[in-house]
Parts: C-alpha cells; sequence; structure tokens
C-alpha cells in the first residue's frame, strides 16, 4: 500500500486562528512521511481556502500570538501563514483524481487575478484542527460528511455539543454528572434589558461569577465578575463574542484537573494533569501567552479520587457522542472535595507540548504514535458509518 493522504485543515474565522496554525505546525512536523503525505489546506481568516505554497513551521502558539498582536497587518507572509494567491475552491472525495485548473477571474476589484479551483484532492483522511467557530462545532465536520471523507474528531453532533456550554450542561446533568450553580443569558435579553439581567443572576447566582460566551474556547471572552460593575463589563465582553452566554458560580477554591480521552466505541482515559495557573483563573494569555503556568502530571490525587474522575470523564465523552478524542476539564474544590465537571473540548490545542499530548505521552502514548492512533479512530469509524443505508430499498 502507498501512503496516505492526510488533509490537513488549519486555520480558520474564530478568534482561535493562531493556536490552530500552531497545533498544524506539530502535525506536519510530527507525521511519519513513510506513512502519510500531508496535504495543507489553509483557511484565513475570512473563510478562503487555499492551497499554501510552504507549511507553517512555528509550533508555540504564544508565538504565532505575539507575532500576530506585533505586527497584525503583515501577519500574511509570516512563518506560519502561507504567502499565496492561489485560492482553492474546495470538493474533496477520495475517489476524485487531483484535478487543479488555472481561471482567470475579472471579478476581484477589476483586477484579472488567476486562481487556483481544486476539483478533487484524492485525500485518504483529513485531520481538521480549526479551533473554535466554523471549525470545531460541527461546520466543518457537516461538510466533510457530505463529501463523504474520513475525518479526525468527533462528529457533526459532539462537536456542536461541546462547543455550545450550555447545551453541553443538559446532557452532562441528564447523565448525572456535577456541575456548579449557572444561568444562561440570551443576547437579546442582554441587550435589551441589561439592568434586568444583572438584578436576575445576582438573586440566583450572587458573586462571585464566571461570565463566558457559550460558543468559545480558550477562554477568550471570559471575564470573573465581584459585583455589578464587573458583571456589567463581563457580560458586555462575553456578548462581543456570542449571542448566548453562560454564568457559573465560581468555585471557591478550584483545582483545575485536565484528563485526556482517545477512542470510538470504547473509549479510553489517560493519566490527569493539574493546571497551575499563573493568575487568579487560566484564561487565553495564561494558556498561550505567559509561560509561568504550570501543567504537574500526574495530579497530585489519591488513586481512588484519579479513577473517579477518570471514569467521569469517559461517562461526559460518552454523554455527548464523541469520539476520535476530546479533553475534558474539571474543577476541584480544594475545601470541601466537591468535584464538577466543567467543559469537554474535541479539538483541544494540539502541539506537542499542549495539555491533551501531553496526558498522553506521560501514559506512554508519544504525539507520533497518537496521530497514528487517530487517523485509525478515524478510518474505522469511517468504515463503520458506509454500511449504513442512504437510499430505501
Amino acid at each position: 500500500m502507498g501512503r496516505l493522504r492526510v488533509g490537513v485543515i488549519y486555520g480558520g474565522r474564530s478568534s482561535e486562528h493562531e493556536v490552530s496554525l500552531a497545533s498544524a505546525a506539530s502535525i506536519f512536523g510530527q507525521l511519519d512521511r513513510a506513512r502519510y503525505e500531508p496535504v495543507p489546506l489553509f483557511i484565513d481568516k475570512s473563510g478562503r481556502w487555499c492551497i499554501p505554497d510552504r507549511l507553517p513551521t512555528t509550533e508555540s502558539a504564544g508565538a504565532v500570538i505575539q507575532q500576530a498582536r506585533d505586527a497584525p497587518a503583515a501577519l500574511v507572509g509570516a512563518e506560519n501563514v502561507p504567502n499565496t494567491a492561489a485560492e482553492a475552491h474546495l470538493v474533496p472525495h477520495p475517489a476524485d483524481d487531483t484535478v487543479i485548473t488555472i481561471a482567470r477571474d475579472t471579478s476581484v476589484m477589476g483586477q484579472s487575478v488567476d486562481r487556483a479551483v481544486v476539483r478533487g484532492l484524492s485525500l485518504d483522511v483529513v485531520f481538521p484542527i480549526v479551533h473554535g467557530p466554523y471549525g470545531e462545532d460541527g461546520t466543518l465536520q457537516g461538510l466533510l460528511e457530505l463529501a463523504n471523507v474520513p475525518y479526525v474528531g468527533a462528529g457533526v453532533l459532539a462537536s456542536a455539543l461541546a462547543m455550545d456550554k450550555v447545551m453541553a450542561k443538559v446532557h452532562f446533568a441528564a447523565d448525572g454528572l456535577p456541575l456548579v450553580e449557572h444561568a444562561v443569558v440570551a443576547g437579546a435579553e442582554w441587550e435589551h434589558d441589561p439592568d434586568g439581567v444583572i438584578a436576575r443572576l445576582e438573586r440566583r447566582l450572587g458573586y462571585p461569577v464566571f461570565v463566558k460566551p457559550a460558543n468559545l474556547g480558550s477562554s477568550i471572552g471570559v471575564s470573573k465578575a465581584r459585583d455589578a460593575d464587573t458583571l456589567r463589563s463581563a457580560l458586555a465582553t462575553a456578548w462581543s463574542f456570542d449571542d448566548k452566554l453562560l454564568i457559573e458560580t465560581a468555585v471557591p477554591h478550584p483545582r483545575e484537573i485536565e484528563c485526556s480521552v482517545l477512542g470510538n466505541d470504547t473509549p479510553e482515559a489517560s493519566v490527569l494533569g493539574e493546571v497551575i495557573p499563573n493568575g487568579e483563573f487560566y484564561d487565553y494569555d495564561a494558556k498561550y501567552v505567559d509561560d509561568r503556568s504550570q501543567l504537574v502530571i500526574p495530579a497530585e490525587l489519591t488513586a481512588e479520587r484519579t479513577a473517579e474522575i477518570q471514569a467521569m470523564a469517559v461517562t461526559a465523552y460518552q454523554s455527548l457522542d464523541c469520539t476520535g478524542m476530546a479533553r475534558v476539564d474539571f474543577l476541584l474544590d480544594r475545601s470541601t472535595g466537591q468535584l464538577y465537571v466543567n467543559e469537554v473540548n474535541t479539538l483541544p490545542g494540539f502541539t506537542t507540548i499542549s495539555q491533551y499530548a501531553k496526558l498522553w505521552e506521560a501514559s506512554g502514548l508519544p504525539y507520533p504514535a497518537l496521530l497514528d492512533r487517530l487517523i485509525d479512530l478515524a478510518l474505522a469509524r469511517h468504515r463503520r458509518r458506509q454500511r449504513i443505508q442512504t437510499s430505501s430499498p
């Protein structure tokens, strides 16, 4: 057998774009070239797809983010972003032959531009590593399902549920998983009656609380509120990122415990890690820019508590119908020992030093072997789904 053609989709329209570039650089750097032929598929921040003329190489999300902050206008052409004018209109299907034609397009600001039109890429499997909305939320997975292409990670439903923190909690509660007290605010309600929203949240939850966009990752748009003024500011910040807001009671003395899960029908849990943030909570900068936060592996827990959390991680994973991979995050109250499921991330940060990969490395599965397992799981899931009839007899 020849090498598998692995399409790696990265970039994307979300505010987690830079994290995706670093994740993709790690995947390209670690895929075994004897087994795989990687095909880069880049999505820029406007949503345009292209076949890049070079691969991303910077595996540090912090370095990519800092570069974007220092010189945002000069980011195109930088080390991790392709410098190419060739736009790709992708209709991938495993049975297609690769056909690339150059078409003259005169619709761009009155200029004549040559564009690459890709009719088919003959991909054997796709590794979508587009974090956040328009990539991790089921939209990209739906495109790949329509194209009937095997892909790594969760399917449409699990991706959508995990991205929407509110709907994920509905499923967690149905399976008896412990959750912090929380409330939901619709964007229209906040827009039309902010004072009423604040009064309702104060009556129900009190202070302190965390305010989050319901559909976003990497702690973007997340704030802690201690009074009416900071709550108003936090709600406004979250509303700028999403039209549905999640407000959660803050755990008084939290330990942040993480578990990586891998598998389809019989998922496995990794050893546990504990995040010790440099700051009050593990926000975006603490995750990717400020390297003073720590990940302790294994987490200092009893064997009984470790087994309990691992079992709970698998339950949360299955509660959302996950396949492939996910990282499950927990909050543990230091003073009471009460454990809470926080969230499930179906496409967590995927550099070699990201928590997901490091937890599996500590469990005996190094990064290149982890990539092999994920690709095998994607192909197995696809083969199983091919037996399903799509037309009446």
